[in-house]
Formats: C-alpha cells, structure tokens, sequence
C-alpha cells in the first residue's frame, strides 16, 4: 500500500485579509500556536464584518497570551492603524 505526499499548502495572497490578520498576529507571544491562530481568525472574522469591537473580537478568540490584554490591544491598534485601519 503506497502512501502519497500531502498536497502543496497554498498561501493566502498577500493583499489579503486573512494574510494581513495573521501577518499582525504572528509575533504575539502566546502559551500554544494555536492560542495565535484563533487571536489571527477572531482579527481576520472582525476585519471581514466589523461586528462589535476590536476588544470583543481579541476576548472572544480566548488566546492565552503571555502578555497582558492591554498589551495585546495596543499593539493590534498600532498595527492596524500603521496599515491604515482604524480600529475603533
């Protein structure tokens, strides 16, 4: 029995929102990868819908950051606004 090689992974495009929303995330200290991609998805899902706050958006992804929440939000808001988002 062969087994075959997994398919390629393909790249979000880089103008993307899903790329912008994990790019911002990406260097987040967090205590597993996972806690950074559910902050990236929560950023990425209200980035796409703008529902509620961007505050919401990082309590809701539940990511246990080693940095405190306060921390975490500033520099999401500097991010998003040095890409010329406003977060608020």
């Amino acid at each position: 029995m062969a087994t075959k090689p997994p398919p390629p992974i393909a790249e979000f495009p880089a103008e993307s929102l899903e790329k912008l929303a994990y790019t911002l995330v990406a260097d987040i200290p967090t205590r597993e990868p996972n806690d950074r991609n559910r902050l990236g998805y929560n950023l990425w899902a209200w980035l796409a819908d703008r529902k509620g706050t961007l505050e919401e958006a990082v309590k809701n992804s539940g990511s246990r950051t080693t940095i405190p929440h306060e921390e975490v939000m500033k520099l999401l808001t500097q991010r998003l606004e040095e890409k010329g988002i406003k977060a608020f």
